[in-house]
């Protein structure tokens, strides 16, 4: 190892949230070091959010003008497949990330490319691909930001049948004939979107009863009648028992539990994540390689005053822009502590807290129709031991919605604390729908009282009109 090079802070991991540290770190004034083993950028930039939304906007924009009378005759014929993946690689910067080190150079940070590891407290140890290996010591703090990574489940004969995960189902040149999906996750049911719009025959394997099981039921109910609709075939309540490939390019097999088969070109495996720990040097400061590492409100490691750990790998909210919010928290208490703000570690935290990754927490499914959820489902409030009650509407009856497609399809829910009057979580499943969640969010982040929400009235004729109607049936 080379002689110790000092920042005050180093950061391990060069996706979103790592890269908001950086930028928050620095506009403190604080020397800081970014280590990274692929692309800076990311996951979310290369192989996840950027291309997925890539690849799916073309085909949820040919479903929508297929609903609007005057333009569903022109909107009738395939999708030029050639010009989404150009376009989709426009968006991964073709996998280069030559435009974030330039933005990382601009702002002062240092970048080392490499594997990185923690080499006991206040040390990452950087083993270069070249083999040269640096040792960053930290005067301040260090911050874990390495993500996680598609879980392969052991099944007999997957690894051999070289399935995709959502890397190689954002990155793919070429739209397989036929894609068996297991999974029913966010990714299998956007993926099943994109590829059946692109030309696919998809068939889509759910263990669980319903698509997106951690939204409200009726998010996956409409987006699997929409997915069969298309012509996808979504099967629920099934198990997968092996897989097998028929030689390296040859068709893939699954064997369901009972002995069915379906064959495939393409395997995909959507089965969950599993945090990028494994091989860090977690032990050489206490912690177990391979576990999530769990963090206090300003993401601060328990027990480690200079150890702090953003986005997926903390476990708290797997989502790319809850672990930026959770980098902006870290990165301000990290200039704070460093400044000799002692009050930082006083509650409450006010600034340097992360909350809204448990009390406030959007997300988006960009699935056709789009399903878009904030806070807590019905039956999380239910569990959490509040006294709710759920107001649902059909978006569908909404003038705006009526307008803006032939034949909308669509539900909203609000959940309301029946005590205070304020919002815990709201739904809304339709065409567009995602650009109403953020209302919903600042309405359960503010907590603002159901009677002050009467008063933000909703612009005529827009789909945003669903909330006067989800107030007025609250009201009865």
């Amino acid at each position: 190892m080379t002689e110790a090079v000092e920042y005050d802070v180093v950061v391990l991991g060069g996706g979103p949230a790592g890269e908001n540290v950086v930028d928050r770190t620095r506009a403190a004034g604080l020397t800081t070091a970014l280590v990274e083993s692929e692309l800076v950028g990311g996951e979310c930039s290369y192989w996840a959010c950027i291309p997925s939304k890539a690849l799916l906007r073309p085909v949820l924009a040919r479903s929508e003008a297929r609903r609007v009378p005057g333009l569903a005759e022109a909107a009738g014929g395939p999708l030029d497949s050639a010009a989404v993946f150009a376009h989709r690689d426009y968006w991964t910067a073709n996998w280069k990330d030559e435009g974030q080190i330039d933005w990382l150079d601009s702002i002062g940070a240092h970048v080392y490319r490499g594997h990185g590891r923690l080499y006991g407290v206040r040390k990452v140890a950087v083993t270069s691909p070249e083999g040269e290996h640096h040792v960053l010591s930290a005067r301040h703090a260090v911050v874990v930001a390495t993500g996680t990574a598609a879980v392969i489940p052991d099944v007999p004969g997957i690894e051999g049948a070289r399935p995709w995960t959502s890397r190689e189902a954002t990155s793919a040149q070429e739209a397989p004939e036929r894609l068996l999906i297991v999974g029913g996750s966010v990714v299998a049911a956007e993926m099943a979107t994109a590829w059946q719009g692109l030309g696919s025959r998809v068939t889509v394997l759910v263990r669980g009863s319903r698509l997106l099981p951690r939204m409200e039921p009726f998010a996956g109910e409409l987006v699997a009648e929409a997915l069969t609709g298309a012509g996808a075939v979504v099967r629920t309540d099934v198990s997968v028992e092996a897989v097998v490939r028929d030689g390296s390019t040859g068709p893939v097999t699954v064997v369901l539990e009972g002995g069915e088969t379906l064959e495939g070109d393409e395997l995909l495996v959507a089965t969950g994540r599993s945090p990028r720990t494994r091989d860090i040097g977690l032990e050489t400061v206490g912690l177990t390689p391979g576990d999530w590492i769990g963090v206090d409100d300003s993401c601060r490691v328990p027990g480690h005053d200079w150890l702090y750990a953003v986005g997926d790998v903390n476990h708290r909210a797997l989502l790319t822009h809850q672990g930026k919010y959770q980098a902006r928290i870290a990165g301000a208490a990290i200039a704070a502590r460093a400044d000799g703000a002692h009050a930082v570690d006083a509650a409450p935290w006010g600034a340097h807290a992360a909350t809204a990754d448990t009390r406030a927490l959007p997300q988006v499914v960009f699935t056709d129709p789009e399903a878009a959820a904030v806070g807590l489902s019905l039956a999380e409030a239910e569990r959490a031991g509040h006294r709710v009650r759920a107001v649902d509407y059909d978006l569908g009856k909404v003038s705006g919605a009526g307008l803006y497609a032939d034949g909308y399809t669509g539900r909203a829910r609000m959940v309301v604390d029946i005590e205070r009057e304020v919002l815990l979580g709201a739904t809304f499943v339709g065409p567009g729908a995602a650009e109403l969640l953020h209302a919903a969010t600042i309405a359960v982040a503010g907590e603002v009282p159901i009677a002050r929400l009467w008063h933000a009235v909703p612009a005529f004729p827009t789909i945003s009109e669903v909330w006067l109607r989800l107030l007025e049936a609250y009201r009865g």
